[in-house]
């Protein structure tokens, strides 16, 4: 190419590549040799073409500005009744596109959109393994036609528009000119058989809406934000695909007297000053039952005191976590005379 390419294609070297390809759309709709007829029309193309298909690449347009040429990295050219090879497209599917539409549907079986149920558990049911029983709404295979669409006795036939592909050609005319664009088979849908007498149960659709009972093993130890799959127990698919899953999403509920930290848990308590002068051992909650907690004689304002493994169970492996204990030294408001003569005396002999 004995032209500049950024004067072919009339930008600057400092071009963006979204500047690139504006100016590349314009031109080919401009020269392209279906719309224009004027002499040079394909030429002219074909050099808007070879330009675009070096300053859009980063490798070759560096090359290109080190080298003032593409390096043998020609992108080939346009014939005059279309494409001459599959490596002429470039981005040039992307204008395809603009002109034409989207592409046509899939017509082989298609699987069954997934479904979600959000389960809502206490920290108690954390503490163990349980199972869940939950109804859900879904779309089956229907069960008079056994997912067909037709009705009992009669079954599909090959679609006469599209002879059983699920797609059909539609001539397409364009700025550019004619062109055969693929669409999905107005008449069966793309499921390539046509449906002469509906089941009366689903009308054709081969699906039909019911409640389930579905049972969920809910581990031990899980936390908000996990997820469970169960499989196939999602909406029937499509032209005999396999259905899809279900997914259960857990939230667990805060706990009026526990906080949670993974698997350990911790709670908060009181003594009084002479049980945490003297020491005492006192019956806490668990998140199962009941734990006997020693006091230390001393033990000072908010200390924290373990319980080992009396928290929840750990996901997915053996153990369980601890449970910590906040003491709190709970210091009395009013105290008779005796007492405050014994506190005296108990101060003087320190």
């Amino acid at each position: 190419m004995s032209h500049d390419l950024y004067e072919v294609l009339g930008i600057s070297k400092g071009a963006s590549a979204d500047e690139i390809k504006r100016a590349y759309r314009g031109l080919a709709r401009k020269y392209h040799p279906d719309v224009n007829k004027e002499p040079g029309s394909a030429e002219k193309f074909k050099e808007i073409n070879e330009a675009y298909q070096v300053l859009s690449d980063p490798n070759k347009r560096s090359h290109y500005d080190y080298y003032g040429q593409t390096g043998g990295q020609g992108a080939g050219g346009f014939g005059q009744g279309g494409f001459s090879g599959a490596e002429n497209f470039g981005d040039f599917g992307d204008l395809f596109d603009m002109f034409f539409g989207g592409r046509a549907q899939r017509t082989g079986p298609e699987r069954g959109d997934d479904l979600r149920y959000d389960v809502r558990l206490t920290l108690e049911e954390v503490a163990r393994e349980i199972e869940k029983v939950i109804e859900i709404i879904h779309f089956t295979a229907c069960s008079t036609c056994k997912g067909s669409g037709a009705k009992p006795g009669t079954s599909p036939v090959r679609c006469k528009q599209c002879n059983g592909s699920g797609q059909v050609k539609r001539a397409q005319r364009t700025p550019l000119g004619s062109f055969m664009q693929i669409i999905t088979c107005p008449t069966c849908h793309g499921k390539g058989t046509s449906i002469d007498s509906p089941c009366p149960t689903c009308h054709g659709t081969g699906k039909e809406k019911k409640k389930h009972k579905v049972t969920v093993k809910i581990p031990a130890g899980i936390d908000s934000g996990s997820r469970l799959r169960v499989p196939g127990a999602g909406n029937a698919g499509n032209r005999g695909g396999e259905p899809g899953d279900l997914y259960i999403f857990i939230t667990v509920d805060p706990h009026p007297r526990f906080n949670r930290d993974g698997a350990n848990l911790y709670y908060r308590t009181s003594v009084s000053f002479v049980q945490a002068i003297l020491g005492d051992e006192i019956t806490i909650p668990i998140i199962d039952g009941e734990a006997r907690l020693k006091i230390p004689a001393g033990t000072q304002p908010n200390t924290n005191l373990r319980l080992k493994e009396k928290g929840l169970p750990h996901l997915g492996r053996k153990g369980r976590g601890d449970l910590y204990v906040l003491v709190e030294v709970k210091i009395p408001e009013n105290i008779t005379k005796e007492q405050a003569e014994l506190l005296k005396k108990y101060n003087e002999a320190r």
